[in-house]
């Protein structure tokens, strides 16, 4: 045995071994299934002794494990103060090196100067020439006259979402115009790079972005209704960028002020007083402007802020920042400059809320409860969004309840499966209801929207309700015994407030009552059956107990005195037919009262009475057509029986249990009334 477990194990940890192969030569070898169990145990027991052996292994080395983490912890934290070591050294020799650029930069520019008093301009437009050759599609570029260059470098861009680099790429800065190309990978000549985008400096704004690491020596260009993020290689460089950026925008904007004023017509005006009315409320707003101040340090990060919390996912953060603005911003006049904020920040509240959707949307893991959409729920409330946050709160919770429900396996009885089913969803229904209530507390407007779904979600579970207790032809007894334990679960829900037995009671009420009239058709067919063998004879049941169990299913079916019928003996003075029917009818009734719902009060009744009815007439038949007197007796003792006994039961659990008289079967039974006839008459039932 050891040496066949020593094979197999070589087998399996060959390095060549083919799992379909293996099961392929195995079944071809087997004689039977005898063999192919034995040898899954061998697997098995191949299994437990690999698992046993991990295990040891675990425990035997479960202290150096420890003793490793606690020296890789050390390790880190050592690495850690290097890191802090080196950053510390790096940036005392930057700033070293700055301090003797500027030195060599300022004798440099003296030596420049005293060897070229002046740079032409067509020095500065030959440099970004030959840049420029190195840009492909970059040759109308210097079609504009004047254009120079300023400033260029490599820089990386950012995804603005997700923070994460996308690409290189070389800006050149011209005295009117800011220059994005992208490297080439495979270059060809002298081209290096290839025209990405070409904006007027008039067109964008540029930000800094706080350093937050990894995220750090950025800025940001604002084109609206876009934006662009980029790195530079330092904080030096990153430095370079915003004041040079900056002067050349001041630069432009001074050149074409000053361009403005020369073209414009100088012609001797006189000062004299105004007589427009307009123009006193041009300085009231030129000094509600000035009033407003948006130069807090704050209010100028707010842009960056957002943008940081949105990346980093940190949505309260974002809302708590927009509130504030909102505050601060709520009795200040709307001036042009607010506009201009407003208009900034509207944009990220777009992208917050697209990510606070993206959040609720049923592509996300459904997993967490109800309480996993409460963080982007509140958030989206916040933001004034709560029609929408209503709207993908449902969706969500109608996925997830769906999901659970096909997940579902359906294994075992149906009963099981059932019971499953409605512990799933009701449960699932019940917290919804619960954190809806908790979220949406102060927009009562919503709970239209969540009784509108709960109808929804009541018309999914009752199409798996019924696919498995009703299309599967179950037993009556098995149909009721579901949908009393749905009713029993639905209950629960009024312990919140919402009531859906109504809306349950008439999704359900179709597949009821075809199962009623279902099985009533399968009860009229087998008493016809037996009504056509029926002999008129005393059941002889043979032993005591099985006359005593009789008794007892009389007892429960709610015939008290059935003592009375039984004469010495094993004997019974009823008929197997009368007894069989009775049994019968009873349990039909009982299970349909499980199935009662107000709007199936005619249909059960109109059941109950066919089916007596069979039995009546049966009887009625056979006393007419019955010669011998013996046996007439014998038959007016089952119809007595079925009138006194049988029929009054019927009408009282009827009444008992829907709450309103059987009017139907009353009427049955008194144009039905047996009398005390001769034997030899041929008159029954009047």
């Amino acid at each position: 045995m050891a040496e066949t477990g020593n094979r197999l194990r070589k087998l399996l940890e060959s390095p060549n071994f083919d799992p379909q192969n293996y099961v392929k030569q195995l079944s071809q070898q087997s004689d039977g299934d005898r063999d192919l169990q034995e040898h899954r145990q061998k697997i098995q027991n191949l299994a437990d002794e690999t698992a046993q052996n991990l295990k040891k292994n675990v425990y035997k080395n479960y202290r150096q494990f420890i003793e490793t983490a606690k020296e890789i912890s050390y390790l880190e934290s050592e690495m850690y103060q290097l890191s802090h070591i080196l950053t510390e050294q790096k940036s005392i020799m930057e700033s070293i090196t700055q301090a003797l650029m500027s030195t060599d930069k300022d004798e440099t520019s003296k030596e420049m100067q005293a060897a070229f008093p002046k740079e032409t301009e067509e020095v500065k437009q030959r440099t970004l020439t030959s840049l420029l050759e190195k840009v492909e599609g970059g040759k109308n570029i210097m079609d504009t006259p004047g254009r120079h260059l300023v400033y260029n470098g490599d820089l990386v861009e950012f995804d603005v979402d997700n923070m994460s680099p996308i690409q290189k790429v070389h800006a050149f800065l011209m005295n009117d115009c800011l220059l994005i190309a992208t490297w080439l990978p495979n270059r060809r000549g002298t081209v290096k790079y290839k025209y990405n985008a070409l904006y007027d400096l008039e067109s964008f704004a540029v930000v800094n972005v706080k350093d937050n690491p990894p995220m750090k020596d950025m800025f940001k260009i604002l084109m609206f209704p876009d934006s662009r993020i980029f790195q530079a290689e330092n904080s030096k460089i990153k430095k370079e960028w915003l004041e040079i950026l900056d002067e050349t925008k001041k630069n432009k904007v001074t050149k074409d002020s000053r361009k403005k004023e020369e073209e414009a017509p100088k012609s001797p005006a006189r000062a004299e007083k105004s007589t427009n009315p307009f123009d006193e409320d041009e300085v009231d707003q030129a000094n509600v402007e000035e009033g407003v101040d948006l130069s807090l340090e704050w209010i100028q990060e707010l842009p960056e802020d957002l943008d940081v919390c949105i990346a980093q996912r940190d949505f309260e953060g974002a809302v708590d920042l927009l509130d504030k603005l909102n505050d601060y911003l709520r009795d200040q006049p709307v001036t042009q400059k607010v506009k201009e904020l407003r208009s900034t920040v509207d944009v990220r509240v777009r992208q917050l809320t697209e990510v606070l959707v993206f959040e609720l949307s049923p592509d996300r893991s459904l997993r967490g409860g109800p309480k996993a959409t409460r963080r982007a729920v509140s958030q989206l409330i916040r933001l004034g969004q709560s029609t929408k946050a209503c709207e993908l709160f449902l969706k969500n919770r109608a996925a997830a309840v769906q999901t659970a429900i096909r997940q579902l396996r359906i294994e075992g009885a149906t009963l099981l499966y059932i019971h499953k089913l409605c512990n799933i969803f009701f449960t699932s229904l019940l917290e919804t209801a619960k954190e809806f209530e908790m979220d949406f507390a102060g927009n009562t407007g919503c709970y239209s929207a969540f009784v509108v779904w709960s109808k929804s979600a009541m018309r999914m579970f009752v199409d798996a309700f019924s696919s498995q207790v009703f299309d599967s032809k179950e037993s009556l007894s098995t149909a009721a015994e579901c949908v009393k334990v749905a009713k029993e679960h639905c209950q629960q829900l009024t312990e919140i407030g919402l009531d859906l037995t109504f809306m349950l009671q008439s999704l359900l009420v179709k597949d009821v009552r075809a199962a009623l009239q279902s099985y009533k058709d399968i009860i009229i067919e087998a008493t016809k059956h037996r009504n056509s063998e029926e002999m008129w004879r005393r059941m002889n049941l043979m032993t005591p107990e099985a006359l005593t169990k009789l008794k007892d299913e009389m007892q429960s079916c709610g015939v008290v005195h059935f003592e009375q019928y039984t004469g010495d003996d094993c004997w019974v003075n009823l008929s197997y037919t009368v007894v069989a029917f009775t049994k019968q009818m009873m349990s039909f009734l009982e299970e349909g009262l499980k199935l009662y719902f107000p709007e199936l009060h005619m249909v059960l009744l109109e059941s109950l009475r066919e089916i007596i009815l069979v039995a009546v007439q049966h009887v009625d038949y056979s006393l007419r057509c019955e010669q011998d007197a013996e046996k007439k007796a014998f038959i007016m003792q089952n119809a007595t029986f079925l009138h006194d006994t049988v029929l009054p039961v019927v009408e009282l659990r009827f009444e008992e249990a829907v709450g309103k008289p059987a009017k139907q079967l009353q009427d049955l039974r008194k144009s039905n009334r047996p009398i005390r006839v001769n034997p030899e008459s041929t008159t029954s039932l009047v």
